[in-house]
Parts: structure tokens; C-alpha cells; sequence
């Protein structure tokens, strides 16, 4: 989680582990979730010392207990924020989950930085998909409905999450948006996050996979830059394959950056535009998808 911007305290506050209650106005899912909208913020800044290790040509500030930091607050109470954000976040994403595998939906949540080609690659694979599979998606950007409109447009229904000053989504803004789309049995949810390669990867939004998103224009090193991302994802998705002639970029060495960071992770080349990759990707779908579906 970003502990700088402290974007996780404008979506979910203390309150209590059993009911997620803040006292305030708030609704329930079908199986009687509850989800709260009213958010107290008590914004308080602790005038301590910060301790910074320097070596040659880096300052890093990765050194206390947190392996962050964060302008006014002690590295002890970043670590006491950022449990407690992530544990009520954890809370809704196990309602959402519990919801999705009822329902028999596969859901991804797709995460990049800006510019990767995320609501391109979405739109062509609804268009692909969608004789088969009825698709609905959620759509995470600070401002605008452009990117929903444009799914739409391929042929989803789509919902818009605006976040304001937030860098990404969290389970509680999914499962307001899960109420209100209603995903049909046995369909794909798509998710596609705020573009931001550093707080998503922190967040479980009850997803059955993270999907990273890179563009061959971005460099082979981005997943050891950003290696939290690379290393909560299942799958990476190299796009816009058809501008490889056109750069000086190293596909084995980017892909060998991701493995080193997660061995685990499976990798696919693929382009938006021309389709390059895109039938392997979509059998990765069906698969997951299949395994998943409730038998009728």
C-alpha cells in the first residue's frame, strides 16, 4: 500500500472486525454483507526522526520496519495503518470472493501502469469473447467514464468507479460495484484497475487472478522496479508485440526480470491491435473459467 499518499485511509476506516460498521449509512449485498459508505478521518502526524540509509548515488528509504516511508509518521505507526487498512480490506475481499465462487464467476482484475494498453486489450477480448461468454466489467480511473464508455462500446456492460485522489481500487468499491452489475451466473468479471504499478498490488479485490499488464514500450526492467506488482500477479501479458521492430527492447530479458522476481508467474506476448497472443490468452481464460462455473 502507498503509506505516503495514504490513499487507503479515504476508503476504509477503523471500525469493527465482526460487522465492518462505521455507525453511519451503509447497504448489503444478497448475502447480506454489509458495506458501509460514511468514512472518519483523523489525520494525525507524529514529529519523529527518520532514519534513511545513503550509499553512493541512492537514498533509501526502505530501511525501517514498514520498508517505507512516509514524511510525519513513525515507521511503527505505518505498520500499525497500513495492518489495519489491509485487514478491513481483507474482510470485504473475502465477502466478494465468497460471493463470485457462489456465482460461479471468474473475475481478474487487471493491473498497469498509465498507457499499456489495458482498456484496449479488454475491449478486443470482449469482442472475441462475448459470443461465448456474457462479460461485465468494472472500470477504476481517478476521473472520466471514457474507458467505460469504450467498453461498452465492445459490447460489456460497464460500470465506472471514479476514485477521486485514489490511486486504486479496494474490495469495498468492488462489492458496491458487484450490487449494482450483478453479474450473471457463470459469467467473466473483468476488473480494470487504476493504472498504477505500486498500491494495487496490495489490495485483494476477491479476484480469482491478478493479470500485469506491460508495454513493450515501458523497458524489460519494469518488473524488477516494481516488483510487488509482479510478484502478487498469475499472469503477465507483454502488449503491443507489434512494436517490437520498431524499439530496442529485449523480450527474454524482461521475461527472465519477471521470473526472477516470481517464478511462478506464466507470461504471454501478445498485441491489442493485430491479436498477436490474444487466442492463447483466451484459452488461459476458458480454462479458469471453466473450473470455476456452477453447474446448473
Amino acid at each position: 500500500m502507498c503509506a505516503v499518499c495514504g490513499c487507503g485511509t479515504t476508503v476504509i476506516e477503523r471500525h469493527s472486525d465482526d460487522d465492518h460498521k462505521h455507525g453511519g449509512r451503509g447497504h448489503h449485498h444478497d448475502d447480506h454483507v454489509h458495506h458501509d459508505h460514511d468514512h472518519d478521518h483523523d489525520h494525525h502526524h507524529d514529529h519523529v526522526h527518520h532514519d534513511h540509509r545513503h550509499a553512493g548515488d541512492v537514498i533509501d528509504y526502505g530501511a525501517g520496519l514498514a520498508g517505507v516511508h512516509a514524511p510525519g509518521l513513525s515507521q511503527e505507526r505505518i505498520v500499525r495503518i497500513e495492518r489495519d487498512i489491509l485487514s478491513k480490506n481483507d474482510g470485504f475481499a473475502r465477502d466478494n470472493r465468497a460471493w463470485l465462487t457462489t456465482n460461479g464467476n471468474l473475475a481478474l482484475n487487471f493491473v498497469s501502469s498509465p498507457g499499456s494498453g489495458k482498456t484496449t486489450l479488454l475491449a478486443r477480448a470482449i469482442n472475441d469473447l462475448k459470443p461465448r461468454h456474457e462479460i461485465v466489467v468494472i472500470e477504476g480511473d481517478q476521473q472520466t467514464s471514457n474507458d467505460a464508455e469504450r467498453i461498452r462500446a465492445a459490447g460489456a456492460r460497464a460500470l465506472q468507479i471514479n476514485t477521486g485522489k485514489g490511486c486504486h481500487l479496494d474490495a469495498h468499491m468492488v462489492g458496491h460495484a458487484l450490487e449494482t452489475l450483478a453479474p450473471p451466473r457463470n459469467g467473466l468479471l473483468f476488473i480494470e484497475n487504476v493504472g498504477n504499478l505500486v498500491c494495487p498490488a496490495a489490495f485483494d479485490l476477491g479476484e480469482a487472478h491478478k493479470v500485469v499488464v506491460l508495454s513493450v514500450t515501458e523497458g524489460e526492467d519494469k518488473p524488477l522496479k516494481y516488483p510487488d506488482m509482479f510478484a502478487a500477479a498469475d499472469l503477465m501479458l507483454l502488449n503491443k508485440a507489434d512494436l517490437l521492430p520498431h524499439l530496442d527492447f529485449d523480450v527474454g530479458a524482461c521475461i527472465a526480470a519477471a521470473l526472477r522476481v516470481n517464478p511462478n508467474l506464466q507470461t504471454l506476448t501478445v498485441s491489442a491491435r493485430t491479436g498477436e497472443g490474444m487466442q492463447a490468452f483466451y484459452a488461459w481464460i476458458e480454462g479458469r473459467a471453466a473450473r470455476v462455473a456452477v453447474r446448473e
